[in-house]
């Protein structure tokens, strides 16, 4: 009769769609929908779009105006979106990611005495590339001028009343704000007083990035003066950013901190379309960026998954949770091996880790009735007719890629970490970003996920833009992951992830969140909470989630042991019914709660059969939406 019982509660559907309540109302438009990280943002996307722009204007200018507002991200940081052409019906990806500069080597950072490169300071800098991003798309996909598209950041930059979470973040971090007299000079807006950073709702003033804004849309001006394009005149103002005096303020300004980006760095940088990853599941095409993001670790996951029957085990009961995080921990174990810059060499096994021939032989891996702590890298290269050359190393790191069902009976302590332990997780869940959401009529869609340069960031002299801090997420030791290993001129392997579904051949869903690590966990179950359980976009996007924390984390500390995966780990909602608890702890989990688990979600669905837009907006923090 126990035994019974155990497993009716292994199936037992929690938190059913249908009488599931939210936060924030689903919000509904039928002529665009503008969704960001801060209202402020959201209502310049708003305002762009009034102004007669598609939904490519409203992006740029919604990008713009966060990196303005340090949303966990300025101008010197990182770009990466996915883009639905109407026109040639494709999805199109931008790789705005910057790249290591001149003398960044493994041997430099360990000379340092450092096993990752650091992740505060000039060191810890990429090449900027949002502002190359956003000025690509707007000159190739937009239809508005850069003055336009820029006119909200402008005013921002000029003095807004800034949020109490910016301001917060700005006094919590004042001791190494106080290491870079740039930063101090704008962060600190009260030097020696008891609280230095500006207070909640105090005008804060960026009179340098205001410059350095100005300056790009007088050289669009004099492009058009001269008879340039519309997107000639963009591009100018993109080359006075990444060449002209910009770039030697930034460099300088760099260098005088310890920084190690040049010229040459800057001017030989380019945004790159490239062709979007993508698998179909259940119908459903999935759209994510290529393998230096962490985006094909999402479809992997949807090839293993889709050899179960999830809507069967019930929306996460103790089944569907154990099935889930044993899925995502193979699918990130390739990804802390597998992923790289593919513009480097060695070449990646995409092919092979994205068939779905390899995903069953990972999938066959997983027991129903234990968390397997053992997990590492399969060998997907003989799915795409290739010989492993790297499994020496894998068995030097105590691998052996599997090809049979392994029989191991694990022993796992129960006891949850310190509270502070506990509390740094917590921060990495909730340590992000932003996201960006826009639609129009017309067809255009965009979801990006910008970061870098966020607090605690390093101003480049008096050009009022934080400089990136993506550089952490390198490795130095091959070992760890042969494609990632920094040197001038590659990408970071990076979290940034956003992500855009087609079904019948029209756009179907476009999501993103933010949140390091936990991106491609809480964006699998959200889009699994629409296709599997029938929840609109704002249920979904609230819906309690659960977080692995098996996985070599890509942000945190110079140290080894600070980035080594926990096996077993769970972070799960408080709503969690005891009956689960006990029967996933009997499966060798240690558990964690939170009260807010589903990570801030931002996504927009497309209703064909009623013509219009169906918007949800994170209960997180302050995300926010428009529509119209």
């Amino acid at each position: 009769m126990k035994r019974l019982i155990s497993l009716c509660l292994l199936a037992l559907p929690l938190f059913p769609a249908t009488a599931q309540q939210t936060q924030k109302p689903v919000l509904h438009g039928k002529n665009w929908m503008a969704i960001t990280g801060k209202p402020l943002a959201a209502t310049a996307g708003a305002i762009t779009f009034q102004k007669g722009g598609n939904a490519v204007d409203a992006a740029c200018t919604m990008l713009a105006a966060t990196c303005t507002m340090w949303d966990v991200l300025s101008w010197g940081g990182e770009t990466q979106a996915l883009i639905y052409n109407p026109k040639t019906k494709k999805v199109i990806a931008l790789n705005a990611m910057g790249v290591a500069p001149t003398g960044a080597t493994a041997k430099f950072f360990k000379d340092k005495g450092y096993n990752f490169p650091p992740e505060n300071g000039p060191l810890a800098a990429t090449t900027p590339g949002t502002a190359g991003g956003l000025m690509h798309m707007l000159a190739n996909y937009g239809t508005l001028s850069l003055e336009e598209v820029l006119a909200p950041a402008m005013e921002l930059a000029a003095g807004y009343p800034i949020e109490a979470q910016t301001a917060n973040s700005m006094e919590k971090n004042k001791e190494l704000i106080k290491q870079w007299p740039y930063s101090k000079k704008v962060f600190l807006t009260h030097p020696g007083e008891e609280r230095e950073a500006p207070y909640a709702g105090e005008i804060f003033v960026q009179k340098d990035l205001l410059q350095t804004l100005t300056k790009l849309v007088e050289a669009e001006r004099a492009a058009l003066k001269q008879g340039k394009s519309r997107k000639e005149a963009i591009m100018a103002a993109y080359d006075r950013f990444y060449k002209g005096d910009i770039a030697e303020e930034f460099v300088r300004g760099s260098k005088e901190q310890g920084g190690l980006i040049t010229m040459q760095d800057l001017a030989k940088w380019k945004p790159i379309e490239e062709e979007p990853m993508m698998v179909n599941y259940k119908g459903v095409e999935v759209y994510k960026m290529q393998q230096w993001t962490q985006g094909p670790t999402m479809l992997q996951a949807l090839n293993i998954l889709e050899n179960f029957d999830l809507k069967d085990m019930g929306y996460n009961s103790t089944r569907y949770i154990h099935t889930l995080y044993q899925a995502m921990n193979l699918s990130f174990a390739d990804r802390d091996f597998y992923y790289g810059d593919p513009y480097f060499k060695p070449a990646e096994p995409m092919k092979g880790l994205l068939s779905k021939e390899y995903a069953k032989q990972r999938a066959s891996l997983i027991r129903y009735d234990k968390n397997d702590p053992t997990i590492g890298p399969g060998d997907p290269y003989p799915f795409e007719g290739r010989k492993n050359p790297y499994l020496k190393m894998l068995k030097k790191r105590g691998y052996e890629p599997d090809t049979v069902r392994r029989n191991f009976a694990p022993t796992h302590d129960q006891r949850t970490g310190s509270i502070q332990e506990e509390a740094e997780y917590q921060d990495r869940l909730w340590r992000g970003t932003t996201t960006i959401e826009a639609a129009d009529k017309e067809g255009w869609v965009v979801s990006i996920t910008p970061s870098g340069g966020w607090l605690p960031a390093v101003i480049a002299g008096n050009t009022g833009i934080g400089m990136s801090q993506r550089m952490q997420s390198f490795v130095l030791d091959a070992e760890l992951n042969p494609f990632n290993v920094v040197e001038p001129g590659k990408r970071p392997r990076v979290t940034l992830t956003p992500s855009m579904a087609l079904k019948d051949g029209k756009p179907y869903l476009s999501f993103a969140v933010q949140g390091g690590d936990t991106q491609e966990q809480n964006l699998l179950q959200f889009f699994l909470n629409v296709v599997e359980f029938g929840m609109n976009v704002q249920q979904a996007a609230e819906a309690a989630n659960f977080n692995t924390n098996q996985l070599w984390l890509s942000l945190g500390g110079t140290k080894t042991d600070d980035r080594k995966p926990k096996p077993g780990h769970i972070l799960l909602n408080e709503s969690t019914p005891e009956a689960v608890r006990n029967e996933l702890k009997k499966m060798g989990y240690t558990l964690s709660f939170g009260g807010r688990t589903s990570g801030p979600i931002n996504a927009v669905f497309f209703d064909w059969k009623h013509g219009s837009f169906w918007g949800g907006s994170s209960n997180h923090g302050e995300d926010y939406g428009i529509a119209w």
